[in-house]
This record gives C-alpha cells, structure tokens and sequence, in this order.
C-alpha cells in the first residue's frame, strides 16, 4: 500500500487553495461540502469563485502565491496552471508540515485526493495511488450505480442507535 488512507475532519479549519480556475473550483466545491473554511489565493478567480467570494462562501488573497498564505492552514491544495507555482506551494507546505496535494503532480504531493462516492454520512474513496486516475473513476462510477442514496439514510439512523447496541453487545464479534 503506497498511501495510508484517512478521512480527516475539516469542518471549520483553514484550507488554502491556491489558483482560481476550473480545477481549483472542483476542489474548492469537495472542500466546502466537507465544512472546511476555504481561502483562495489566486490573482484572479473563475466567475463561479467569484460568486462564492461575493456571496461569502470563500475568502479570497487576491495576490500571486508567499508561502505567508499558508499561515494556519490545515490542509493546503494547488491547483494551477504553472508548474513552477505549484512546486512552490509544496515546498512551503512541506516546510510548514502542512498536507500538500498539487493536482495532477503526484510527486510534489503529501496526500492525494481519492475518488469519492458520496452517500454521506457513509463515504466511500477510491485510489489507484495516481497511477490509474481514470480506472479508479470508472470504478466509482459503477460503485455509485450500486450504493443507492439511501444508504446514507440507514447510516444515519445506525448512528442515532449506535450506543445502544454498544450496550448490548459486549463485542463486536
């Protein structure tokens, strides 16, 4: 196993995404759902960034990338066009022990982001580890035809009764 995989709560921490574009949209969409507090720093940012910043749903550095930015981030993801930014971003980030993934940059990264089926609370991920993007993609989409949406709906009720069945049953064999 080339990653150890984890679910990390970000609800309400300091994440930085660094570029403005399409890409760094998609990331900033999974990151919101995932409660985090989202900071973009970019010079510029997509029309639909723009209506998130407008509408206070992100905040915004307007400004090329410092490594400054990453100040009490939690979790830090680049999503630029420029190769020579993101190497930059991974090394502050590194310097600063902060996780770093660099989309599609497999080596500049600590962590990767895995394919993800959502049927919150139950979440299901997927990595091939970067070296098969496209397989482990494929894969989700035939889990997400056979995982329905209630799922996440049993889930949550097993949670509501979790601790009762803890108390009546001594293990969980």
């Amino acid at each position: 196993m080339d990653y150890f995989p984890i679910f990390m709560n970000l609800r309400g921490q300091r994440v930085v995404v660094v570029g403005g574009g399409e890409v760094a949209l998609r990331k900033v969409a999974l990151l919101r759902k995932a409660g985090a507090a989202v900071d973009v720093v970019s010079p510029v940012l997509c029309q639909e960034l723009q209506a998130e910043h407008a509408s206070g749903q992100i905040g915004w550095t307007p400004t090329p990338f410092a490594s400054a930015s990453l100040e009490n981030a939690t979790l830090v993801i680049a999503a630029t066009d420029d190769s020579v930014v993101n190497q930059q971003v991974s090394e502050a980030a590194r310097a600063q022990r902060i996780p770093v993934n660099v989309v599609d940059a497999p080596a500049l990264c600590t962590f990767i982001v895995p394919s993800v089926v959502d049927r919150s609370p139950l979440v299901v991920a997927i990595s091939s580890g970067g070296s098969a993007p496209v397989l482990a993609r494929m894969l989700r989409a035939k889990l997400e035809t056979m995982i329905p949406a209630a799922y996440g709906k049993l889930a949550g009720l097993a949670a509501e009764f979790r601790e009762q069945v803890k108390a009546c049953l001594p293990s969980s064999q």
